[in-house]
């Protein structure tokens, strides 16, 4: 699958399910373990667990699993790495707290 293919596929699958505030973030020449960061807001632990299941889901459907996932059980933070793609869902507080998009832009 083609990076855009990949970066469009795990937009679509978030916006499935209602994640919120939407960002790509083009770190090409900023990071060496990926090419996109995608950061989506999720409105409570249930949700952002959710949002990182229906995408290791549907990706499994296309035969393009996650290589992995983090932070699941906790629900503040999910990391979804599909490689050239890292998704980052986030609960309101985590994500102003880190403001990863302040610090990787």
């Amino acid at each position: 699958m083609q990076v855009q293919e990949l970066h469009d596929f795990i937009v679509d699958k978030v916006d499935d399910i209602k994640a919120q505030d939407i960002v790509t973030i083009d770190v090409r020449g900023k990071s060496s373990l990926t090419d996109f960061m995608v950061l989506c807001t999720g409105t409570s632990n249930r949700h952002v667990s959710s949002i990182a299941d229906h995408v290791n889901k549907e990706s499994k459907l296309i035969d393009f699993p996650p290589f992995g996932i983090s932070g699941e059980d906790d629900g503040q933070w999910v990391i979804v790495d599909m490689g050239n793609v890292m998704l980052h869902i986030m609960q309101e507080d985590s994500r102003s707290l880190y403001q990863l998009e302040k610090l990787w832009s």
